[in-house]
Order: C-alpha cells, then sequence, then structure tokens
C-alpha cells in the first residue's frame, strides 16, 4: 500500500538515498565510469547545459572508487584539457576526504592527517596550474574551495577563492555550499558569517533559485553545533522559523522555481530543518516534492536517516 502527498508516490519501502536512483539520467555517466571509459565519460559531460550540473557530475565521479586508474591516464593523453585534470584532483579530494573521516579533528590521527594532507596537496598542484590556465572555470575553483578547507589555508583565502570564481559564475550553489561550510566555526569561522552568508545568497540570487536552501543548511550546521538540550529549542525558534520561511519562499518554492539536480538536496535541507523545528506544515511541501527521494546530506546528521525521514515524513503529512 502506498500513498501520495501531491501526486508523488510514498511508498511504504521508505526514501532512496541513492543519487542514480534519483537522477536516472545519471545512471550512463555511472556506468562509463565504472568501466573506466572516458569517451563516454567526457561525451556524457559534454552534453551537460550548466556548470552546475557538470559539478555535479564531478562530485558523483569523485566518489566512484578506482576513478583516479582511468583519469589519471586521460590527462596523460589529454595534458592541456582542464576536464580531465579538475576531475582527477576531485577524485584525490575525496580519498583523501575517505581517509580522514568525517570525524572532529580530535578523533582523527596524525597519520590520517598526514594521508589527507598528501593527497590534497595532489589535487591543489593540479588545480592551481588548470585556474592558471582557465580562471574562469568553474569546476576547478570549486574543488579548491575544498582543498583550501582541507589543508586550513584560512578563511581569507577560501573567499579569495570563492570571490575568484563567482566573479565568472554569480549564485553558484556547488561553490556556496563549499564556502558555507569553511565559514562555520567548526573551520575557523563563525555563526555570524555562515548565517550572514546564507542569507546574502538567499536575497542576491534570481528568485527561484536554490540558493535559499544555504539558509536552512547554516541552520542545519549551527543545531548539531549545539548541546543536546539546546537543539529542539533553537530549532523551534521563531527567528529561525521566519528565516526558513522567507528561504523558501523565494527559493524552491517560489513560482519561478524549476526542478533541476540540485533540488533533492535543497527541499532535503527544507524538510530537514523545519522537521527539527516540529514546524511540520512547512515541512510539508518539501516532502511533497521528495516523494521517495532525498539526498545523503544532511539527513546522514541522524542516526537512522531512513527512520528519521519517514517519521519527519509522517508527521509533515499529518500537519
Amino acid at each position: 500500500m502506498s500513498s501520495t502527498i501531491s501526486g508523488r508516490s510514498t511508498g511504504s519501502g521508505g526514501p532512496t538515498f541513492d543519487p542514480y536512483d534519483n537522477t536516472p539520467e545519471l545512471i550512463p555517466l555511472r556506468t562509463a565510469a565504472q568501466a573506466g571509459h572516458w569517451p563516454a565519460v567526457r561525451a556524457f559531460i559534454a552534453g551537460l547545459d550548466s556548470v552546475e550540473k557538470v559539478c555535479s557530475a564531478s562530485s558523483l565521479l569523485a566518489d566512484i572508487a578506482g576513478a583516479e586508474n582511468f583519469l589519471e591516464r586521460a590527462v596523460t593523453e589529454l595534458p592541456g584539457d582542464p576536464l580531465p585534470r579538475t576531475l582527477l584532483a576531485h577524485r584525490y579530494v575525496y580519498i583523501g576526504w575517505d581517509i580522514r573521516s568525517g570525524a572532529r579533528a580530535q578523533h582523527v590521527s596524525r597519520d590520517q592527517f598526514d594521508q589527507f594532507h598528501a593527497w590534497l596537496r595532489r589535487a591543489e598542484q593540479i588545480l592551481i596550474e588548470v585556474c592558471a590556465e582557465q580562471p574562469a572555470y568553474a569546476p576547478a575553483w570549486t574543488v579548491r574551495l575544498m582543498t583550501a578547507r582541507g589543508l586550513q589555508l584560512g578563511q581569507a583565502e577560501a573567499r579569495r577563492r570563492y570571490d575568484r570564481l563567482s566573479a565568472h559564475h554569480p549564485h553558484h550553489y556547488h561553490a556556496q555550499t563549499q564556502l558555507l561550510q569553511q565559514i562555520c566555526p567548526k573551520w575557523g569561522g563563525s555563526w555570524d558569517a555562515a548565517h550572514g552568508f546564507a542569507r546574502e545568497c538567499a536575497t542576491a540570487a534570481p528568485d527561484g533559485s536554490n540558493a535559499g536552501a544555504l539558509v536552512a543548511l547554516a541552520h542545519i550546521e549551527h543545531w548539531l553545533d549545539l548541546e543536546s538540550t539546546e537543539r529542539g529549542a533553537y530549532m523551534r525558534g521563531l527567528p529561525v522559523r521566519d528565516d526558513l520561511r522567507f528561504a523558501a519562499q523565494v527559493s524552491v518554492l517560489h513560482p519561478s522555481y524549476r526542478p533541476n539536480w540540485n533540488s533533492i538536496g535543497a527541499h532535503s535541507a527544507f524538510a530537514f530543518a523545519f522537521s527539527l523545528g516540529g514546524h511540520f506544515a512547512d515541512a510539508a511541501p518539501h516532502f511533497a516534492f521528495l516523494g521517495d527521494r532525498a539526498s545523503e546530506f544532511p539527513w546522514d546528521y541522524m542516526g537512522d536517516p531512513k527512520a528519521s525521514f519517514l517519521k519527519f515524513r509522517k508527521s509533515a503529512m499529518e500537519a
């Protein structure tokens, strides 16, 4: 038995967090990458109609084990092409981050840090060359925001890199989410900076963009950083609720909004944030869009993402 919210199936099996299930048009990219078939990967990316999609594809490729093998060959064969070099650097960043793990710094060993930094330095050397040759190449600058954070190059350097990118590609959502992480306190920033940047992105972007989701992500990060006894009160607070409502209305709930590859992540952020505060009527339209789909982030902040999604969605349906 399944039910529907606004016509989208919500079966009892729960959500899928698999990006290829949620966006089936990406499956040929995975197939080509797993086969180590560079021409097919290049043709897929060449057929994409936006820089945001290229960055999405790059992130997915970076998460495929062994992809560095065919990408290294592609770099050797096409030394002047920014695409294989950027994809390879992105893969190196993921290898390094997998070694580091997502734990807070005090729980990461010296050896893990050494390996992590070694992989990021390899990526950074590649990206420095790409950005010098192609100053407007957004995929490379986006990955350089990740290396800046991991190598602890500081707030000013991260912001410099973002500014270089946004001069050519304003409102670039992938880059905005990376810089938001950088300016949270866990990476040396502050909550004033994080919330200020998120609101700045939401208000500066054209109506109907994904940028408003940054407001939700900033509040989620703030919630996570609080003591467990303070978390509920923070998300229930009316200032947070109103902040989220404004951000949702100018972004994913705006009449001009058109779904894209970042939509599941953006709606997931709002559904998650509203639900944490018990604002289930506000969460409902986001769950309506999602149906049985969700992004791993931020749901992986919960001990049981699937159970949390189902619990929150049920409350939203009944609100």
